[in-house]
């Protein structure tokens, strides 16, 4: 079967009807079915002992294939008491895809979890994710018993300045990051150590230490792209989009194809206002991930400049690929009522305000349709929602609550 560890786990041809993998048993019979497989083994066994593994499975099925609808299904088997380790971690990496905010609580909580290996990947599932309860919580982890845990924290807490840290908190991180930089270090011809090392410099900012750790890592093994990508976005942090193009450039040379590449320099070229080649360019990433809601929410802007009714579409299969994400919404509600269609704009937007979603321009934008449509009673109670929306800020709330003063009566 391939495998790279040591275990023996009982045939699964369950698994095979419903996933395709392979099962023990049909590696001998080849000659038999998985049905047949499944038959045997269920009389063998009364108890169904694949039920478990297969409840797990739909899971890890339904991540892979970045179907979120299963989200708090995937969240609580993380948090649960009776997971299994492998599993909980093969789902907390597999959410690195997900933009759904309601994974965040459960990463914070999985930094407690009992197993090391559970601890080690939430913390580095919340790389990018600093809020002062998941940077405590980070910090907390850079002084956990397992030295695994303590360097996934440190690359996550790379990007936050030790100096906003107190004293304890600070020395705790500093050996955290210590403890890091010398695993990184420890094996100077292994590409990926040089990767993980740049990712580290480039948290920081520390962008020139960054370029160089990228281009070893791509010297060691000059098929693998992802530093040239990843160089990309320091040079283009820099302000030196000449380089970061030619980085793009030279990594799809070697990999045409590569999905991270080419949305990337379509990105970067719709950035220096090249638009043709950026609708091409992320054409070509959208076909080879078509998953890829950035690659359709970007072709939204472009075509839709010229051709409302592109836009449209464009901006409604990002909002079909990532529902929770309320820029994609937002930005189909905005071309519908350029395109004339006010009530499916209106329809777009409550999909939004109804949730009290924490995104004001959804607020604003349908207030507006509103207002233009003499329906002031309608955008008096949607300013109202918002003013009293705890997820915005103070001055915000203030905003929409003068909005509500001025259109209602008296």
């Amino acid at each position: 079967m391939r495998r790279s560890d040591h275990s023996m786990r009982p045939p699964m041809p369950a698994a095979t009807l419903a996933f395709n993998s392979p099962n023990a048993c049909n590696l001998c019979h080849t000659e038999q079915t998985a049905e047949w497989a499944d038959y045997h083994v269920r009389q063998w066994r009364t108890r169904d002992y694949q039920g478990a593994t297969l409840r797990v499975a739909a899971l890890i099925d339904a991540a892979r294939k970045r179907d979120w609808t299963r989200l708090p299904e995937m969240l609580a088997y993380i948090t649960s008491g009776e997971r299994d380790e492998i599993f909980a971690v093969g789902l907390i990496r597999l959410l690195r895809a997900c933009a759904d905010e309601r994974k965040w609580p459960a990463l914070v909580q999985a930094l407690k979890d009992a197993s090391p290996l559970v601890r080690a990947s939430a913390a580095e599932g919340l790389a990018g994710y600093l809020t002062p309860e998941s940077v405590s919580a980070l910090v907390a982890a850079a002084a956990d018993e397992y030295r695994l845990v303590r360097i996934r924290a440190a690359a996550s807490l790379a990007a936050v300045p030790p100096g906003e840290l107190p004293d304890k908190l600070r020395q705790d991180l500093e050996r955290a990051t210590e403890e890091l930089l010398a695993v990184s270090r420890a094996r100077p011809d292994d590409s990926a150590s040089h990767h993980n090392l740049g990712n580290f410099h480039a948290a920081r900012r520390e962008y020139d230490l960054a370029l160089s750790c990228y281009e070893r890592a791509f010297q060691l093994l000059p098929d693998n792209i992802a530093p040239l990508v990843n160089a990309s976005l320091v040079q283009n942090a820099l302000g030196r989009n000449d380089q970061a193009e030619a980085s793009l450039r030279r990594a799809l040379q070697i990999e045409p194809g590569s999905a991270a590449a080419n949305l990337n320099l379509g990105l970067l070229l719709g950035e220096m206002g090249r638009l043709a080649e950026a609708e091409a360019v992320l054409r070509r990433a959208f076909e080879a991930d078509p998953q890829s809601a950035t690659a359709a929410y970007n072709l939204a802007v472009i075509c839709g400049q010229t051709n409302p009714e592109a836009g449209i579409d464009w901006c409604r299969a990002a909002a079909q690929l990532q529902p929770d994400e309320p820029k994609y919404r937002h930005a189909l509600a905005f071309y519908l009522r350029r395109g004339g269609d006010i009530e499916a704009a209106i329809t777009t937007l409550r999909t939004l305000t109804d949730r009290d979603v924490a995104f004001a321009d959804a607020y604003t934008l349908l207030g507006q349709i509103y207002e233009e449509a003499r329906r002031m009673a309608d955008a008096a109670e949607l300013y109202r929602r918002a003013a009293a929306n705890p997820r915005f800020p103070n001055g915000l709330r203030q905003q929409f609550a003068a909005r509500a003063a001025r259109l209602s009566p008296g």
